[in-house]
C-alpha cells in the first residue's frame, strides 16, 4: 500500500467493510488526479509544479473517499473528479498563481452572458456577447478556452461560506444537516440551476449531460458530437459561464 495513502484519515468511510477498500479505492483513482492536474496545467505559468497540483489533488481525492455517499444516486468518478478540482483551485487561490486575472475574465464574461440574455430574452449568441465586450468573435472564443479549465461552480458562486471544501454537488444533493436558512436557500438553488441547465442551448446542454453525467472525456464528446476537443471546450466554457450569470441574478435578490 503507498505510504502516502495512508498518513490522511484514520477512519474509513462507513460505507466500505475495511480499510483495505477505502485504500484501493485511492489506489484506483490516483491516475484521474494526475489527468486534472496535467488539463489544469495547461493553463498556468511555467514556475506552477505539476507535482504541487497532484499533491493537492490527492488530497482531495483522499477527501472524496471519506465522504463519498453512495445513496445520493452520483457516480464515485463525478463526485471525486470535483473534489479533486476543487482541492487543486483551493491551492493555486491560496498561492495567487495569477493575480486574480483569470477569475477576472472570468466574472467578465459570466456579466457579458447574463446582460446580453436578460436584454435579449434567450440564451445569447456567441457573436451578442462579443459585440457586448467589443471584442471579436475570436477573440471571445480564445477568452474561454483561456478559462475552460477553470469553469467550474464552486461554493463561493453561490454567496456561501464553508471551510470544509464543500462544492456545489455537496450543495444539490446532499442539503440535510445545515440550518434551516441554508436548507431552504440550497433547496431555491436547486431549482434555479435545473431551470438554468434546461434553458442552456440544445448542444451545450448535451456536453453538460455527457461531460458530467455519462462522465465522457472532452475527447470522447468531441467524437460523439462530430466535433474538436477544443470546441467541447469551449462550449463546455460558455455554458458554465452562462450558469454563472444566471445564478448571478439569484444572489443579487
Amino acid at each position: 500500500m503507498n505510504r502516502g495513502v495512508a498518513m490522511y484519515g484514520s477512519q474509513p468511510n462507513k460505507y466500505f467493510n475495511n480499510s483495505a477498500q477505502r485504500d484501493k479505492l485511492i489506489t484506483e483513482n490516483a491516475t484521474l488526479v494526475k489527468i486534472i492536474a496535467h488539463q489544469l496545467a495547461i493553463h498556468l505559468p511555467p514556475h506552477i509544479e505539476i507535482n504541487d497540483l497532484v499533491s493537492s489533488g490527492t488530497i482531495g481525492l483522499i477527501e472524496a473517499v471519506d465522504k463519498f455517499d453512495p445513496s445520493r444516486g452520483v457516480k464515485f468518478k463525478t463526485y471525486a473528479t470535483i473534489r479533486i478540482r476543487g482541492a487543486i483551485m483551493d491551492e493555486l487561490r491560496n498561492m495567487d498563481w495569477m493575480s486574480r486575472s483569470m477569475r477576472e475574465k472570468s466574472n467578465q464574461l459570466a456579466k457579458a452572458y447574463d446582460a446580453v440574455e436578460k436584454r435579449m430574452g434567450r440564451p445569447a449568441e456567441s457573436e451578442e456577447v462579443a459585440e457586448f465586450l467589443g471584442i471579436s468573435e475570436e477573440h471571445l472564443f480564445k477568452l474561454l478556452r483561456e478559462v475552460s479549465s477553470f469553469s467550474v461552480l464552486n461554493i463561493e458562486d453561490l454567496g456561501l461560506k464553508e471551510g470544509e471544501g464543500l462544492n456545489i454537488l455537496d450543495c444539490i444533493k446532499d442539503p440535510n444537516g445545515k440550518d434551516p436558512v441554508t436548507i431552504h436557500r440550497l433547496n431555491e438553488l436547486k431549482e434555479i440551476i435545473k431551470e438554468a441547465v434546461d434553458t442552456l442551448p440544445e448542444k451545450e446542454k448535451l456536453v453538460i449531460s455527457l461531460y458530467y453525467y455519462d462522465e465522457l472525456t472532452m475527447k470522447e464528446i468531441g467524437k460523439v458530437l462530430d466535433i474538436t476537443e477544443s470546441r467541447v471546450c469551449q462550449l463546455h466554457s460558455q455554458s458554465i459561464h452562462r450558469l454563472k450569470g444566471r445564478l448571478r441574478k439569484y444572489l443579487e435578490k
